[in-house]
């Protein structure tokens, strides 16, 4: 089986099921289509609407990028509560587009094997957030390598986690990535890249192989009209979200897994939620009352 968790951001979650497909490489020689002059009206709206956003965050304190600190205090209960909201529940129905979930815990989802993470960029996409976004996705790559103890790299050799950033003018090419990297993507899930509401600023879609659980292949989409700063948030949140701990709370914090927008970069308590994860007590498929003494026992022994 297969199964595709979308999350977005600001962020959410789907999934679908189909029989098992890997990603496909993109060819060596592909056809490419007259490079445009500059970006289109709709782009530079886009890139105008994000500026104002994140300057109206940062006007009321948000989007802060210190990790948390003595006004953020967090126990070993708040992690535990807030690892069963994120790691055990989904956002929204599977298959159902973005109709919000109904439905109890599910299984933990995690990967088994090696992240191999490429970076690909829109034909529209200028040079310079070709560059930094590189390095930037690395350098996060690395961090989450120490957190998680997992193998976690940046690859161009048969990446299995795929990071698109695309601007508003390479829809067409994006459909066609998403269906590359993910053959049996949901239609509801291809919808939503085809479609991208302004509201959403990036995505990620993870999907198991094997078993729906044994996470395998993940697309993740950020749009390039994003500010610097919102940008280095989706890589953040969207990367680890494709990691196994897709849904958001309300009541966690400091934590990029909540839509407050109050912290735009990982923190602390996330780092603990995803050494959590990948600790190798915690198996893909457990359940939450067996996984639940576990994460108490991990839990106390590393909260501040």
């Amino acid at each position: 089986m297969l199964a595709g968790a979308l999350a977005l951001a600001g962020c959410d979650d789907v999934v679908s099921e189909d029989p098992p497909t890997k990603p496909q490489a993109r060819p060596n020689a592909m056809v490419r289509a007259p490079q445009p002059s500059g970006p289109s009206e709709a782009s530079q709206d886009l890139a105008r609407y994000y500026q104002r956003v994140e300057n109206d965050l940062v006007a009321q304190g948000l989007m802060r990028r210190d990790g948390g600190g003595v006004d953020t205090p967090f126990t070993d209960t708040d992690l535990l509560r807030n690892f069963v909201q994120i790691g055990f529940y989904e956002e929204y129905q599977r298959d159902k587009g973005l109709l919000p979930s109904q439905s109890g815990p599910v299984a933990i989802k995690k990967w088994t094997g090696p992240v191999r993470i490429g970076v690909e960029f829109g034909r529209n996409v200028p040079d310079a957030i070709k560059t930094s976004e590189r390095a930037r996705v690395a350098a996060y790559a690395s961090r989450l390598a120490r957190v998680t103890g997992h193998p976690i790299t940046v690859s161009d050799a048969s990446p299995n986690f795929v990071v698109l950033f695309m601007s508003n003018d390479d829809g067409a090419q994006s459909r066609a990535r998403a269906l590359e990297v993910i053959p049996a993507i949901a239609k509801s899930n291809l919808a939503i890249i085809t479609n991208l509401p302004r509201s959403t600023q990036c995505f990620v879609i993870s999907a198991g192989v094997r078993s729906e659980n044994e996470l395998g292949v993940a697309l993740a989409y950020i749009r390039s009209e994003l500010t610097d700063l919102q940008r280095l948030a989706c890589i953040h949140e969207e990367i680890a979200q494709g990691l196994g701990l897709t849904n958001d709370s309300p009541r966690a914090r400091p934590s990029i897994f909540n839509d407050d927008e109050e912290f735009a970069l990982l923190t602390t308590h996330d780092e603990m939620l995803l050494e959590a994860l990948y600790n190798p007590a915690l198996t893909p498929g457990m359940g939450l009352e067996e996984a639940r003494p576990i994460l108490r026992r991990l839990f106390e022994r590393g909260a501040s």
